[in-house]
């Protein structure tokens, strides 16, 4: 071909609507792109997609880029002069029972933090806006009207329109055979057509992604399933504006097409597909319709809209789509391989994402960095488990058939597991642990005391839930006399070489230039002052660092680290998670336990706060860290993993006299909120800056040394801030869990980040962010009158900017 093209700044491999959005979106920005699409656009799978469009999610700024989407859907056509079957004909979503009523509220209160307009409405309300349906069951139901749906192909082709309109290059029949990388750089692809070169790839392949990514050592965690919808006939009474319904109590879902419904649904016993690989010209192509599997959304859906028993059926769809562990799609920019770009895994709410999620991937490309925090669908939150095909289909598998259920507060997997699993793990079980799961890691949540007749597992509610009183023991153990956390699934690195306190200098906000045997506590900052990451360093020795960070952040923040080790540096950073076993001896008696298990002297004069040591504990030698994420004296105790059982069981004798108790991952919750400690990425995140968070005092300003972020934070000193984030508490019957509405003297504000409850204070507490454009002190926070709005109804709040527990820090520091 004469004209295809021999260069690109980007080339784009897929031409469904994720990637003729990007395609749109980067050559809106001046970027010389290629769209390459091996058969035809949208031939993949957004050709047989349902097109619902709703917005809200668990997260704000998933929320908002899908508010984006919808406004991008409804100037396109205006721009392009192709339909695209955009129409905005607002939303419902029924409840059918009292939990579902409770979570539909909590849903609405999300909606108010996140600035959308949901209305909560009765039966016969819902059913004025819905007439076929039969609402006998009904307790009522949420209206969201900025919803609606569009036709997935005229979408596509409209993006891809306004693309070429902006000089974008688009190439159908195109096969992409391979990545060109040299040395672990990108130099170019190579198609069936000939050679492009171009530093970065943007694979947009949907549920080819994942092999296709293999191809050059990048692991994408999805797998086909497939997804039925029914279309119908016309049916009296279906007019073009019906809104979108969501029946998730009967797992079902419907819209308006050509004056019939779409009738499809979230099956709890859904079926993997391509197991074995996807065949070789799959395009243009649908499942064979299979009504025996799909007779259960059936029966559930004639109980709502009786008219569908005489209604005739034009076609059972079934398409295959790419769906994902944990029921979030995947952006940004691979771990693996600089400048390999990934957007696929929809499950399913591709065309509500696919305009949001263009622009957002357009901008990772384009200025390195998303357009705001979107860890929710970041690639780096996968780990070790996601390697694994039979894994993620198993999970996969699960959150599939969770997709219309109720989203319970903490609720946990159960499919995949166990799989990595500490050396206590037995023990612990044994002794009443209820476990939770995070990046493949068994960690204990909370113990239950079973010969008080406790049951050994999670029973989820809206209310308080079953393991409510034990993690209050557990709490109150914390602070009168020591508990013992098993946390071994932190992630750990170590950062070695004649360079390393110059390049964690740059990438750390505080001052790691410490002496040996020195524990600081540091974030790592982007260009616009925002936290990317939260963590503990700890100097080894002149040429060496240990570094702690959370489980769920050991891909993300090792990719953090080492992409900002300045080059021409001599550093090298290595995970040795698996390597150590981790346990957290905290309480007022934890100095008591320690010095009855080691020789060695852990007084506070010779072990202060904010150091580490190695010690030796029966047999072993522990490196102990002094720090505390609960709020009390205490030691982290990390030692190699061969080691574990013997130091807990030396730990647990000598702590008897003392009352030791084995504590879990909900204490911890319940304990840092009291204390006021800030958890990554709910409280702070690459959108708040350590002023914002009150965590200024952990940023090396008094010192002239530069870091990445500086620019930013003397930018900010230099202004006002607009946002602040406080504590607040009300009353102990009021449940708090996190996206509650804050007002200040009635106005809107903000919602909180964090919530919970504090045992030893005795009252609910939630943590988040108060919000004033004119920009706001620390005094305007205080001098407020403060309400939450929690499922929909006001209560009184009261205000803090201080730790609730030990504010002068007088317990850890003891």
């Amino acid at each position: 071909m004469s004209d295809f093209p021999k260069t690109a700044q980007a080339v784009i491999v897929g031409g469904g609507i994720v990637g003729c959005s990007t395609a749109y979106h980067l050559a809106k920005l001046g970027w010389e792109v290629v769209l390459l699409e091996r058969k035809k656009l949208t031939s993949g799978t957004t050709f047989h997609a349902a097109g619902l469009v709703g917005q809200l999610r668990s997260s704000a700024n998933i929320t908002q880029l899908l508010g984006y989407s919808v406004d991008l859907y409804k100037t396109l056509e205006a721009e392009t002069g192709l339909g695209t079957g955009w129409k905005m004909n607002g939303g419902l979503r029924l409840a059918c029972n009292e939990e579902r009523w409770t979570e539909v509220k909590r849903q609405a209160t999300t909606a108010h933090s996140f600035g959308l307009d949901m209305q909560l409405l009765t039966a016969k309300e819902a059913q004025d806006l819905w007439p076929l349906m039969q609402v006998d069951d009904v307790i009522g139901a949420a209206y969201l009207p900025t919803d609606g749906q569009a036709n997935p192909s005229d979408i596509t082709q409209a993006l891809a329109k306004g693309a070429r309109m902006a000089g974008a290059r688009i190439f159908e029949d195109t096969k992409v055979l391979s990545v060109d990388v040299e040395g672990g750089v990108i130099k170019g692809v190579e198609t069936d057509k000939g050679r492009i070169d171009t530093p970065i790839v943007i694979a947009c392949a949907g549920q080819w992604t994942r092999t296709f990514a293999k191809s050059v050592g990048v692991n994408v965690p999805l797998v086909p399933m497939e997804h039925q919808y029914m279309v119908t006939e016309r049916i009296e009474g279906v007019t073009p504006d019906l809104p979108t319904l969501r029946d998730p109590d009967r797992l079902t879902y419907y819209k308006e097409d050509v004056g019939g419904l779409v009738m499809g649904g979230y099956e709890p016993n859904p079926k993997p597909w391509a197991v074995d690989g996807i065949p070789k010209d799959f395009h243009y192509t649908l499942l064979d319709s299979d009504f025996d599997h799909f007779e259960q959304m059936i029966e559930l859906s004639l109980g709502r809209v009786p008219a569908l028993q005489t209604a005739g059926v034009k076609q059972l769809v079934n398409g295959p789509e790419s769906f994902t562990p944990d029921g979030n799609f995947i952006l940004g920019e691979a771990p693996e391989l600089k400048n390999f770009f990934v957007g696929a895994g929809f499950n399913a709410y591709g065309i509500a994402a696919g305009g949001g999620a263009g622009m957002a991937l357009a901008e990772w490309v384009a200025k390195g960095e998303p357009p705001y925090d979107l860890w929710p669908v970041d690639i780096r939150r996968f780990g070790r488990p996601h390697f694994d095909d039979d894994w993620i289909r198993t999970r996969t598998v699960e959150a599939y058939g969770k997709h219309y259920t109720m989203a319970w507060p903490s609720e946990e997997h159960d499919s995949g597991r166990p799989c990595r699993k500490s050396p206590l793990y037995e023990h612990l079980k044994a002794k009443g642990a209820v476990f939770g799961e995070k990046l493949g890691w068994e960690r204990p949540n909370w113990f239950a005391d079973t010969a008080a007749g406790e049951a050994q597992k999670d029973i989820y509610s809206f209310q308080r839930p079953n393991w409510h009183d034990a993690v209050g023991r557990e709490h109150k153990a914390a602070r009168e006399a020591a508990v013992l956390f098993d946390q071994t699934s932190f992630a750990k690195f170590t950062l070695k070489g004649p360079d390393a306190e110059a390049a964690l200098g740059w990438i750390a906000a505080n001052n790691v230039a410490r002496p040996v045997g020195s524990l600081i506590y540091t974030q790592m900052l982007n260009d616009r002052g925002g936290i990317e990451c939260d963590l503990t360093v700890v100097r080894m020795a002149q040429d060496e660092y240990y570094i702690v960070t959370g489980t769920g952040y050991a891909t993300h923040d090792f990719d953090w680290i080492s992409r900002n080790i300045p080059a021409g540096m001599n550093a090298q950073l290595f995970d040795i998670t698996s390597s150590n076993a981790v346990l957290s001896l905290m309480g007022p008696r934890a100095r008591d336990i320690l010095a009855a298990v080691t020789r060695d002297d852990v007084s506070n004069d010779a072990f202060r706060f904010g150091t580490a040591k190695t010690i030796g504990i029966a047999g072993c030698p522990v490196n102990a860290l002094r720090v505390t994420y609960v709020g009390e004296l205490g030691w982290e105790l990390h030692l190699p993993v061969e080691y574990a059982t013997t130091v807990y069981e030396a730990l647990h004798k000598a702590g008897a006299e003392h009352g030791l108790v084995d504590a879990g991952y909900r204490a911890i919750e319940t304990l840092r909120l009291e204390k006021g400690y800030r958890a990554w990425p709910s409280d702070i995140g690459p959108d708040h800056t350590p002023d914002e968070a009150g965590l200024g005092w952990a940023v090396k300003m008094k010192q002239n040394i530069d870091f990445k972020g500086r620019a930013a934070v003397e930018a900010q000193r230099a202004g006002q801030l607009r946002k602040i984030l406080a504590t607040f508490t009300t009353d102990p019957d009021v449940i708090l869990s996190g996206r509650e509405t804050i007002y200040r003297d009635g106005v809107r504000v903000g919602y909180l980040s964090s919530g919970g409850f504090g045992h030893h204070v005795n009252k609910s507490i939630g943590m988040g962010y108060v919000r004033m454009d004119g920009g706001l002190t620390a005094e305007d926070v205080m001098a407020g009158d403060y309400e939450l709005e929690v499922a929909t109804e006001r209560v009184k709040a009261e205000v803090s900017l201080a730790p609730l527990y030990d504010p002068r820090m007088e317990r850890v520091k003891a």
